[in-house]
């Protein structure tokens, strides 16, 4: 059901495409695919990311950023072997997992130098 209903309204929003992006409209991860939407939607976890980058170090969360960043590295290697290569997948996968990476070592850096101060602080 819900197949026929995707394919009628692909049909039906077809006829308001242009001609100069019909290869677009066509295109194996064009906007008809999973492989469209998916990296569009995904932007949102970039957007976080960098609104982390504001948040205090001692507040972020090393196995989430951790998580999140091996997802970003995983997904961008697999965005380039599947068929067809999804470039706009792999971009935004670079930047979630670059924006991980940022915040993971701000978060480790943090937490080693409160260490430090707690050694220090025990010889005193």
């Amino acid at each position: 059901m819900s197949t026929a209903l995707y394919l009628r309204s692909m049909s039906f929003f077809e006829k308001f495409v242009p001609h100069k992006l019909m290869p677009l409209w066509k295109h194996p991860a064009g906007p008809q695919t999973v492989f469209f939407w998916s990296p569009l939607f995904k932007w949102g976890l970039v957007i976080a990311g960098i609104g982390d980058l504001q948040r205090p170090a001692d507040k972020i969360s090393i196995p989430q950023t951790s998580a999140l960043t091996a997802t970003g590295c995983i997904w961008a290697r697999y965005s380039l072997v599947i068929i067809p290569k999804n470039w706009a997948l792999f971009s935004v996968n670079v930047f979630v997992a670059l924006t991980g990476l940022y915040s993971l070592q701000r978060a480790i850096r943090h937490q080693m130098e409160q260490k430090k101060l707690q050694e220090t602080g025990a010889k005193a």
